[in-house]
């Protein structure tokens, strides 16, 4: 049996035994923006008193905002504007691997799986800054918490709050307190 064949077999049970609906909006009004490190899964929102369905997680490799009409950005644009939500947290971690990646041993591994020097070399500006690398975790959550608030997409009254959260322990601490009103 497969990976896959265990998802498929999981969900089918999760379907059959599912009693209650989730609205695409979230309950909380609240849009989470964090690292897609596996340690957060199941452990960041009940470390801070939500459930699933109380906020919009959006993540990406780092918490990193890289173009400022991108990806992320869209998805808070949506999270505010059709969505509904009242605030946005930018949640870093300790000990993330964005801030010790090694560009060279990824362009490596990259070539090694077949990826062509070609699209590597493509990448806009490069591949150090496509990726957004960053060795300073504080300093990546109040560049990307201060790109989100200055953003014209995002309306000025909608607080920006950036936290550091400890994957080892669960202990969030305030960095920035978004600005309210």
């Amino acid at each position: 049996m497969t990976v896959l064949d265990d998802i498929l077999a999981h969900n089918a049970r999760f379907v059959a035994d599912r009693n209650r609906p989730l609205t695409k909006a979230p309950a909380k009004k609240v849009a989470i923006f964090t690292c897609m490190d596996t340690r957060l899964v199941e452990f960041l929102e009940p470390a801070m008193g939500l459930r699933r369905g109380d906020a919009m997680v959006i993540k990406n490799a780092g918490t990193t905002v890289i173009d400022p009409t991108g990806g992320v950005i869209r998805s808070l644009v949506v999270a505010v504007h059709a969505l509904g939500c009242a605030e946005i947290y930018v949640i870093g971690h300790l000990d993330c691997w964005m801030a010790q990646v090694d560009e060279a041993t990824l362009e490596r591994r990259m070539l090694e799986s077949g990826v062509p020097q070609a699209a590597i070399d493509g990448l806009h500006p490069n591949l150090s800054e496509w990726l957004g690398n960053f060795r300073d975790v504080y300093g990546n959550v109040r560049r990307v918490t201060a790109i989100i608030r200055e953003n014209p997409l995002i309306p000025r009254d909608v607080p920006v709050h950036g936290l550091m959260f400890d994957p080892a322990s669960g202990s969030l601490e305030l960095l920035e307190r978004g600005h309210e009103g």
